[in-house]
């Protein structure tokens, strides 16, 4: 996945200047994104605060752990599964 340029702090603080009633291209050209950026970021951390942010990120590294350690486990299922029946 592509790291962004700007930390969670960042973009919180760029919505909440768009928030504020500024149009969505002042921010953009100010901090240099675009308009598609600044509308993705608004549906993903839309009235969010920076705590909230940040446990949001936390529980996204936890999930794609989770989901490694289940895809493993099932792989080894299935490779003990094929040995089983090819033993009998």
């Amino acid at each position: 996945m592509k790291r962004s340029r700007f930390t969670d702090e960042q973009i919180i603080g760029i919505l909440k200047e768009h928030q504020a009633g500024l149009s969505a291209s002042e921010p953009c050209r100010k901090h240099g994104i675009s308009d598609a950026t600044v509308y993705t970021w608004r549906k993903k951390y839309g009235g969010m605060e920076v705590s909230e942010a940040r446990r949001l990120k936390a529980l996204e590294e936890e999930n794609a752990k989770l989901k490694k350690l289940l895809a493993e486990s099932m792989m080894d299922v299935s490779t003990l599964r094929e040995m089983l029946g090819k033993n009998f």
